[in-house]
């Protein structure tokens, strides 16, 4: 890739990362966020985590995809916990970070090694607050958006967040 097209490449990413980030604030139906953010074929969402905890926290431990697995995520998600994202949630535009070489296949599909290109990390802060007992609690959680196509839409969102913050609200004891 030629520098020109690295640096259009790194700012397409990033702006495509914030963009989808901020989108966040005031959410879209999950299907019309999928639609403008995620590649159309095989869209993923990992939210990373123990398996045991999957009783409680359904959304975590697991990959969901295709545009019917990603939906569920967010169902699973949104009857579980309430997500309070300000504008200092994310940071600026270089608090994002950008790799522009990282490929990701889909190995998952059948498709070919370096499929996609591109990754894009980003540490975000928010309030939750568990739907069934109203406890809350404030994290900082990590999120790394990868396999993005020729036009810059997401292929994988993975999430690294604070799930024993998150079992133990959600506990009615």
């Amino acid at each position: 890739m030629e520098r020109g097209s690295i640096k259009a490449r790194e700012d397409l990413l990033r702006e495509t990362a914030a963009t989808f980030c901020h989108s966040l604030m005031d959410p879209p139906p999950a299907a019309e966020l999928l639609r403008k953010f995620f590649v159309p074929t095989n869209p993923r969402i990992t939210e990373h985590g123990p398996e045991w905890a999957r009783s409680r926290l359904p959304f975590l431990a697991k990959t969901f995809q295709g545009p019917k697995g990603c939906e569920e995520y967010f169902s699973l998600l949104s009857q579980t916990l309430k997500m309070q994202i300000g504008k200092d949630t994310f940071p600026s535009l270089d608090g994002y970070i950008v790799d522009v070489a990282t490929t990701a296949g889909d190995s998952q599909s059948g498709e070919g090694d370096n499929q996609w290109e591109g990754a894009v990390s980003v540490a975000g802060k928010a309030s939750f607050t568990s739907i069934k007992t109203g406890k809350s609690w404030h994290e900082q959680f990590i999120y790394r958006l990868s396999g993005f196509d020729e036009i810059g839409r997401i292929g994988h969102w993975e999430i690294w967040a604070d799930p024993l913050s998150a079992w133990a609200a959600v506990d009615e004891d």
